[in-house]
């Protein structure tokens, strides 16, 4: 097999799932299945017009700016539009197309409630860790500057973030959720600042709500039969037990069931009980 071959056969085994849940979604759907990545991208494009005027930049930051050193209760009301609120030193479009994008393919793929719930969680994970960095110091471990305290969180970057690891996750397209992790990573190690760590943040909530998945999965079957789980190389004692039992191979130790043909004499029986 060629070089090409095998990396398209990886790219379709990675891709494969959530591009055909797409593909189906919008063909069934059409625009209706984007619902929530429209109306996010259509308010992050508005809100980032509005504050950029000079009448509209001091109520987005009372409305949807979030910082450590705000009153606990007062940024936790401002969280939602948080969301939505991009970067002032960074270009719009790229906040865009990665809601477009991630937004997108985590509705079809997760559903709509699920999708801001994972969006919203990763949100607040990165408000919280601002807050308990600068409350450690700089010279605690994972401690922050009391300098960040004034700045203003990611807005929709850490709900991408988030968002694209759970759905590898759910898909199972490990090396592309590898890949994101290992970027944001990559991000605080060569520009070490308050957004990469929040980002850090959301990523360490989503990978331990990933766990509890897999673990509550797991205890799922043994639950509903009120059975525990084989474990594991029983059955293959269970098989030894028998054969050694009964000498003849069956499951129960028992040796072979005879019957009687009156032409031919005794004849084993082959069939398992």
């Amino acid at each position: 097999m060629s070089r090409r071959a095998a990396l398209r056969r990886a790219a379709v085994r990675e891709w494969g799932p959530p591009a055909a849940a797409v593909r189906t979604a919008l063909a069934e759907r059409g625009a209706r299945a984007l619902a929530l990545t429209l109306t996010a991208t259509a308010l992050t494009a508005l809100v980032q017009l509005v504050q950029n005027q000079s009448w509209g930049y001091g109520p987005v930051r009372a409305l949807g700016a979030v910082r450590a050193e705000d009153p606990f209760w007062s940024a936790l009301l401002r969280t939602p539009l948080s969301l939505f609120v991009p970067a002032l030193d960074l270009p719009v479009w790229g906040a865009l197309a990665q809601i477009l994008l991630v937004f997108g393919v985590a509705e079809i793929c997760l559903g709509r409630w699920r999708t801001l719930a994972v969006a919203y969680a990763a949100t607040l994970a990165g408000t919280l860790y601002a807050r308990i960095g600068v409350a450690l110091g700089p010279e605690a471990f994972l401690g922050l500057p009391a300098s960040d305290a004034r700045v203003v969180d990611t807005g929709p970057s850490a709900a991408v973030v988030a968002l694209a690891v759970y759905v590898c996750h759910q898909r199972r397209a490990r090396f592309t959720g590898a890949l994101v992790v290992v970027a944001m990573v990559v991000e605080v190690l060569v520009k070490d600042n308050l957004a990469g760590r929040e980002h850090l943040a959301a990523i360490a909530v989503v990978l331990a709500v990933c766990g509890v998945r897999e673990w509550l999965g797991r205890r799922t079957p043994a639950i509903r039969t009120g059975r525990r789980p084989p474990a594991p190389g029983a059955g293959r004692r269970r098989s030894a037990q028998g054969l050694g039992a009964g000498g003849g191979g069956t499951r129960s130790g028992a040796p072979p069931m005879r019957s009687w043909n009156f032409r031919r004499g005794p004849a084993q029986r082959t069939s398992w009980w």
